[in-house]
């Protein structure tokens, strides 16, 4: 018995009672601040790789204002000599018309004979058809260069001139795969699972530039048998989501983390720049979008785009 009356086992056990409970609190503490610190951490990490791939970003834009400056010039050059170009073959055939014409009236039969030997060895009505077909084509590749240049002056706003316009992104996704058709119909088939979208407040040739680079992309994936390329559309809440999936042979986990990193590429040095994802994501973000991957090698890999139905600015102003 102690002093005070009270058995000291008694005390004892008390004591270590309570002594387990602060034990039990400390380790709960413990766990839920080790819980909070990894939270905190995931957070940090990822903080942290959306600024490294906004500083790259920052980068290859600085990058790309170079390019279509040195490009531009030149090409602008190219343009102006073409319609003038255009216009001399239109006089030149013309004038041959004119001859054919007068080929008839021609009394010296050693020149006659040489005139049409000419026009066989030529093929002359071949060529009056051809020359046309080749210059539209040569124009319309012209015109694609230009645009691209443009393309990367925006990305790297110089000089950028942009409108914001309510479109219909379904319309946009079947004029590109009208644009990449020679890369995807010997690969493979194109499904689409189109849902009932809106209008959708955008840059139009900016998303067109995303959706050919996912439609490449997924066409080049596809290196065996012939696959297939399933385009699908959605609204989810505020916003419309775009998927293109494809049957390749998919990406490895490794490779993942970096495949919006500009330059990094899979395939062999000189058959891409590495450069269509890169500048893609900045086109979704531009648009206060984001864009997700999932693969899985052997089966396929599938990129979601989901945007918002009106651009922030746009739906921030007053109504009229």
């Amino acid at each position: 018995m102690t002093h005070n009356g009270l058995s000291p086992l008694p005390q004892d056990l008390t004591l270590a009672e309570m002594s387990d409970v602060q034990i039990r609190a400390i380790v709960g503490e413990l766990i839920k601040t080790n819980r909070d610190l990894k939270e905190v951490n995931s957070k940090l990490s990822d903080a942290q790789s959306k600024l490294i791939q906004s500083e790259k970003l920052a980068s290859i834009g600085q990058l790309a204002a170079g390019v279509a400056h040195e490009i531009n010039n030149p090409i602008g050059f190219i343009f102006s000599n073409f319609g003038t170009l255009e216009q001399y073959l239109e006089d030149l055939f013309q004038m041959l018309d004119a001859y054919e014409q007068a080929e008839a009236s021609v009394s010296d039969s050693a020149a006659l004979a040489r005139i049409r030997s000419l026009k066989a060895d030529l093929d002359i009505d071949y060529l009056k058809e051809d020359i046309p077909n080749l210059m539209r084509e040569s124009r319309d590749g012209i015109q694609r260069v230009r645009k691209i240049v443009q393309d990367l002056k925006d990305f790297s706003r110089v000089d950028a001139r942009q409108e914001w316009e309510s479109v219909d992104l379904h319309a946009g996704i079947d004029s590109t795969l009208n644009i990449v058709n020679n890369e995807i119909k010997y690969k493979a088939d194109v499904v689409k699972h189109y849902g009932a979208l809106p209008e959708v407040q955008c840059l139009p040739s900016e998303l067109n530039q995303v959706f050919m680079n996912l439609l490449v992309n997924a066409a080049h994936a596809i290196t065996a048998e012939r696959g297939t390329i399933t385009i699908s559309t959605g609204v989810e809440g505020p916003n419309v989501w775009v998927e293109v999936a494809d049957t390749g042979a998919g990406i490895a986990q490794e490779n993942l983390k970096r495949i919006f990193d500009p330059f990094f590429t899979t395939n062999p040095v000189g058959k891409c720049t590495g450069l269509g994802l890169s500048l893609s994501y900045g086109i979704v973000q531009k648009h206060s979008g984001r864009m997700e991957v999932h693969s899985e090698l052997g089966v396929g890999t599938r990129f979601r785009v989901t945007l918002p139905i009106k651009h922030e600015e746009a739906a921030t102003q007053p109504a009229a």
